[in-house]
């Protein structure tokens, strides 16, 4: 293998395999990691995020596959999800460059409702302005960034062409998962319309790599913002002296700390689940030791919620998947 197969998305990907070893787990959740995903694995960190584990398969009370009802309560348009007035997500793909296990969309990929074709992009584009609230749109998935060039410029050009829309957010992991996808002639095309953003995902501080951090550099150099959406997980990030190390890895790559969630209600993840006391505990203790340009958001996304709710606003509770605004915590007072 040479170097420049190595640096090669297209190498990466058609050279990604399944992990194996847990059939049982594969069956119903598949692994899914390229070579640079696999060179990763000495870190136990990284391995508990794409290495498929039994406790996947543990049923958990107040959970499903579906909390957010992406598939009874989507927009009236193929492809397009809206939860907020002013913003709408569309889905672009249902492939990524790893399989994650904690992923909230884990149970739904396979069967998601993607763009795929002109005619459904224009619906979409149709449907954003028949809804001129809607400012942010979100290219998601799946990754967008595992589209084609060509592909993802369609969807940025089409739509930041629209006067209403302010931003365009893509929402991706390959800047930890597949970081040479981020090439120099796609983030200039990017950068023209100056209304695209970065939304990423690291988990810990293993994950910024110098693959990872030249990624980084390329979208801030370009002038396009990244902002980190970092999950909470046991075993993975679940202590101070963690986040503290991820947080400050990331500011020095120039990626915002945006929020921390703690995990979503959904099906096969309960042994990442880090109780809501200790999350509470734990972003007092991050607020001690790092300044406020690091320190993300501790953030709950609750289904039938307006918002994200701040976890220091929540006590714990119970919920019922029969109640569609279910959900795992109540808010206090």
């Amino acid at each position: 293998m040479e170097t420049r197969d190595w640096n090669n998305w297209k190498w990466q990907l058609r050279h990604a395999q399944r992990i194996g070893g847990l059939n049982e787990v594969e069956a119903r959740y598949p692994s899914f990691l390229t070579p640079y995903g696999k060179s990763l694995l000495k870190y136990r960190a990284i391995r508990l995020q794409s290495v498929p584990d039994r406790r996947e398969l543990i049923p958990e009370a107040d959970t499903c596959t579906d909390p957010f009802r992406e598939k009874t309560f989507s927009a009236k348009c193929y492809g397009v999800k809206q939860r907020f007035p002013d913003r709408v997500l569309l889905m672009v793909n249902n492939r990524c460059a790893m399989n994650c296990r904690h992923c909230t969309r884990k149970g739904l990929l396979a069967d998601a409702e993607v763009i795929r074709t002109d005619d459904q992009l224009a619906n979409a584009i149709g449907y954003i302005r028949k809804h001129p609230r809607v400012r942010d749109v979100l290219l998601s998935g799946g990754d967008p960034l595992l589209l084609d060039d060509s592909r993802i410029l369609t969807f940025v050009n089409r739509i930041t062409a629209l006067p209403q829309i302010e931003v365009v957010r893509l929402c991706t992991r390959v800047l930890s998962t597949l970081p040479m996808r981020v090439t120099d002639a796609l983030v200039r095309k990017l950068a023209a319309s100056r209304k695209v953003w970065v939304n990423t995902q690291f988990n810990c501080a293993e994950e910024l790599t110098p693959e990872a951090i030249s990624a980084c550099a390329k979208f801030a150099d370009a002038g396009i913002p990244v902002s980190c959406q970092t999950v909470l997980l046991k075993g993975v990030n679940d202590s101070v002296t963690k986040l503290f190390a991820l947080c400050s890895a990331l500011q020095r790559a120039r990626v915002r700390p945006y929020y921390v969630f703690v995990c979503d209600p959904i099906e096969g993840i309960s042994h990442f689940r880090v109780p809501l006391e200790k999350a509470q505990r734990l972003e007092q203790q991050l607020a001690e030791r790092i300044g406020g340009l690091a320190l993300p958001r501790f953030v709950a996304d609750l289904p039938g919620s307006k918002r994200k709710i701040p976890i220091q606003q929540l006590s714990a509770g119970s919920f019922s998947i029969a109640d569609p605004t279910h959900q795992p915590w109540r808010l206090r007072g």
